[in-house]
């Protein structure tokens, strides 16, 4: 599946599109390049969603818990300053990955390793235009 995202206007659009997508699975993996647009994207998801809490990225807390308007949780991962695999396994990271609450995670290249087998790739890419391309 491919949603193109053409301004930050019509990022909504967008979100519903992929939130229909979504299905029973919960774990779902960003993959792109720095200011492709990740947190851009799962805070525009999670307010979707129904989260009325400020969605940011938890570049030094690493995740970020939400709740969603069904009273579902949402952890939102950023793994960017991880530097060994030992930290996602001291933070533990299976509690989040199978607690059937949905998992965005932002880096996940760095634990590819402990993704769950059924995890979502998701690629944002930013295109020449300035559009964006969401696939998975």
């Amino acid at each position: 599946m491919e949603i193109k995202i053409n301004d930050l206007e019509h990022i909504r659009e967008a979100t519903r599109q992929f939130i229909s997508h979504i299905g029973d699975r919960r774990v779902f993996a960003f993959y792109g390049s720095m200011g492709a647009g990740k947190t851009t994207f799962i805070k525009a998801v999670c307010e979707e969603l129904g989260v009325t809490d400020v969605v940011t990225s938890p570049t030094f807390a690493i995740v970020n818990e939400y709740t969603a308007a069904d009273g579902g949780s949402i952890f939102h991962f950023d793994f960017y300053r991880i530097k060994k695999l030992e930290e996602v396994y001291d933070m533990g990271y299976e509690d989040y990955f199978y607690s059937d609450a949905l998992c965005f995670i932002e880096w996940p290249e760095l634990i590819d390793e402990v993704l769950p087998d059924d995890a979502v790739k998701v690629t944002i890419k930013e295109n020449a235009d300035g559009t964006r391309t969401v696939g998975w």
